[in-house]
């Protein structure tokens, strides 16, 4: 399985030239514990009263906390004013609080866990990533990788026949997207109840606030909560393939232009939406509908 590359004929000739490594699947395994092939080992117990409990559930997210700072750098941004007669009574001593809404995007400069990287117009041609949004969910030692949000299949696992994803019946109907060119079953789940249940299942990782992933091994555990009604089937969204760059590979493409990296609030990413449409132009639109470079 080799690393992701982009087969495009504008790239620059170190990228055309590179060779990587195979990469295995171990890098999607839980970091807490080996991801087990049985449902077994998935902890459901509800959540106790205990302190460390309570910091999990009262953890805050801190992008939302440099969405504020970025957003009070760009109201700081004077504004030109034509007339040099300045009115004292439009002089406000203190200033405004600054908040954000519920959905927001910026950007940011280096990619990170869970931030979206955006195709900008360089990859205009290139079918597989052509105004794609990647939701990066690793940028470990094995180099980052990430799931395509808007490329759904509009069919179903079952219907597609997909190997990728093993669904032993619960999840067969679920429709099935495209993750991108690397052969491995991924899924994301946002839990409208249970999230703590969820997170402390010691399966699933935690990609955003609210927002976790699962892979092929985990699908057991996942069914398993769907029957509990710990979750819901429309909490899930699975994926065939994935993205996958190494350590430097993405940095060299991003400084080239192929992409636009933003943070965005865990809204942004709506599982329930199938189609996806317009997930590319909503992002922008979110980030002051600024032009992607």
């Amino acid at each position: 399985m080799e690393a992701c590359f982009l087969a495009s004929n504008s790239f620059t000739k170190t990228l055309e030239s590179a060779t990587f490594p195979k990469r295995n699947s171990t890098q999607f395994q839980s970091k807490r514990v080996g991801i087990p092939s049985s449902i077994t080992s998935c902890r459901m117990e509800s959540p106790s009263p205990s302190g460390d409990d309570h910091k999990h559930s009262i953890n805050t997210d801190w992008r939302s906390f440099r969405a504020k700072l970025v957003a009070a750098e760009k109201a700081s941004v004077p504004k030109v004013n034509n007339s040099s007669v300045v009115d004292l009574d439009t002089v406000v001593d203190q200033p405004r609080p600054i908040t954000v809404g519920e959905k927001w995007a910026h950007t940011i400069h280096e990619p990170e866990r869970g931030c979206l990287l955006l195709a900008t117009e360089k990859l205009d041609g290139v079918h597989i990533f052509e105004r794609t949004v990647i939701l990066v969910l690793s940028t470990g030692p094995l180099g980052p990788s990430g799931i395509i949000l808007n490329r759904p299949s509009l069919m179903s696992i079952k219907e597609t026949r997909s190997t990728a994803v093993d669904v032993a019946g619960t999840f067969s109907d679920r429709p099935l997207f495209f993750g991108g060119p690397l052969e491995e079953g991924l899924f994301l789940v946002r839990p409208k109840k249970g999230d703590v249940i969820v997170g402390r299942s010691g399966v699933f990782d935690e990609v955003m606030k609210g927002l976790y992933y699962g892979t092929k091994e985990s699908v057991g555990c996942a069914a398993e909560m769907v029957k509990r009604n710990m979750v819901e089937l429309g909490d899930f969204r699975f994926f065939d393939g994935y993205c996958g760059w190494e350590k430097e590979q993405l940095k060299n493409e991003i400084r080239a232009g192929y992409w636009t990296v933003a943070a965005c609030s865990p809204s942004v990413i709506d599982l329930s939406n199938v189609g996806n449409v317009g997930l590319w132009e909503k992002v922008l639109g979110l980030m002051g509908r600024r032009k992607v470079r």
